[in-house]
């Protein structure tokens, strides 16, 4: 009703200051006397050189000051026909991992709102795929903060009386899941109202390492390098030295807030003790780094050091093998010895077996011998008895002579 009001308004004013200014313009145009633009002065002259303007000016005024008193009235009889209102404007909340967020909400009722006060805090997660979550819920005096799992335990009213008009809550021990748009609305009818806060979960830098990557020798070429172990981005660095001087060098200056500082033939004037300070919207870390250039060492003695031992481990080495291969050849000899020993050699013959059969054979022969050569016959066989049977067997027994009982007659001679 007010915008049709100030429509139906404003086109009247506008009209009635243009049609003044165009009478005026004509008149100082004709250079006569004009109507006054108004049904009483009708038909009246004006002398020329009078003005029209002030009457045209306060009569816009005044259709102005109308204009608005109508607007505020309309104003006020909405909020008064609304009732229930929330009085915490929407805003941004930017918090560290690990602290708590104070996310605010308070209202205000009016007496035409007599129904029953429903609180609710609703979740739309920073990914759009996901649905929005009823994290908690206060409805029939009663509160229910069991409804999303990855926030239970963690979300809680700031009010014990949410009928005071605070409907604030607190979660506590952030985590970057919690990333997102949190909605609180209240309701009591037939007033109804919400509001939108923007929540940000940030990771302070940690962890910062300071090092050197590079030697540290005068002449050469090396980096300065800071690096913290987590942060959310964006990040900032500022390089400081805490010893000697004070002073950075001159080529130093544009990379002193940047993680890396890129050192150019390095002097001895750069040694030192150095900070690196590492901040983020909430919060800061730092690293200490010793920094001491030193002559360059002597390479070739370092070279030739490292060659020699080389040699002497290969000469060790080689020892070794040949020492543990002798070894083995000894050992594998004095098994195909011993080995030959076992199988090759026959095993010795009886001495008592040998004169057995040597007189076996004697025997045969007696009976052919006459008794003219029995005595040479006997002694030269028995001269050719192997000697080497006996030596072989010296512990055999001994056999008793043997006895012969055999006689017989020759030339009247008996024989036994």
């Amino acid at each position: 009703m007010a915008r049709a009001a100030g429509a139906s308004l404003l086109p009247e004013v506008t009209c009635f200051t243009c049609r003044a200014r165009a009478g005026w313009d004509r008149a100082a145009r004709c250079g006569r006397r004009q109507p006054v633009g108004s049904a009483r002065g009708a038909g009246r002259l004006r002398p020329r050189g009078e003005s029209r303007l002030p009457a045209v000016v306060s009569h816009g005024r005044a259709a102005t000051m109308a204009l608005l008193l109508r607007f505020a009235l309309l104003c006020g009889v909405a909020d008064f026909a609304r009732g229930l209102s929330i009085t915490t404007p929407e805003q941004m909340i930017e918090k560290a991992k690990g602290e708590t967020a104070y996310l605010p909400c308070k209202f205000t009722l009016s007496p035409e709102d007599q129904g029953p006060l429903d609180i609710e805090w609703l979740l739309s997660p920073a990914d759009n795929q996901k649905v929005d979550q009823v994290i908690i819920l206060y409805s029939g005096d009663k509160i229910y903060d069991d409804y999303y799992q990855d926030l239970k335990g963690r979300v809680h009213f700031t009010s014990n009386d949410l009928k005071s008009g605070d409907a604030s809550i607190n979660v506590t021990n952030l985590q970057l899941s919690d990333i997102g748009t949190y909605q609180c609305k209240v309701k009591k009818a037939p007033g109804v109202g919400n509001k939108k806060i923007q929540l940000t979960v940030l990771v302070k830098p940690s962890g910062t390492r300071c090092y050197v990557d590079g030697s540290e020798e005068i002449g050469n070429d090396f980096k300065l390098k800071c690096e913290p172990k987590e942060g959310s981005l964006p990040l900032r660095y500022e390089w400081q030295k805490l010893s000697d001087s004070q002073k950075l060098p001159t080529s130093w200056l544009p990379e002193m807030t940047s993680p890396v500082i890129s050192v150019k033939n390095a002097s001895a004037e750069y040694s030192g003790t150095y900070s690196c300070t590492v901040r983020n919207r909430v919060g800061s870390d730092q690293c200490l780094l010793r920094l001491d250039v030193v002559p360059p060492s002597n390479r070739a003695g370092t070279i030739a050091g490292a060659v020699i031992g080389t040699l002497l481990a290969l000469v060790l080495i080689a020892f070794i093998v040949f020492c543990c291969h002798k070894k083995r050849r000894e050992e594998k000899y004095e098994k195909e010895v011993h080995h030959d020993i076992r199988e090759d050699v026959p095993p010795p013959k009886s001495r008592t077996s040998t004169a057995r059969s040597y007189i076996g054979s004697n025997h045969s022969s007696l009976g052919s011998m006459s008794p003219s050569n029995m005595e040479g016959y006997s002694k030269t066989q028995y001269n050719q008895v192997p000697s080497e049977d006996l030596e072989r067997a010296p512990q055999s027994p001994t056999l008793p002579p043997a006895k012969f009982k055999y006689t017989y007659e020759t030339d009247g001679t008996t024989v036994v």
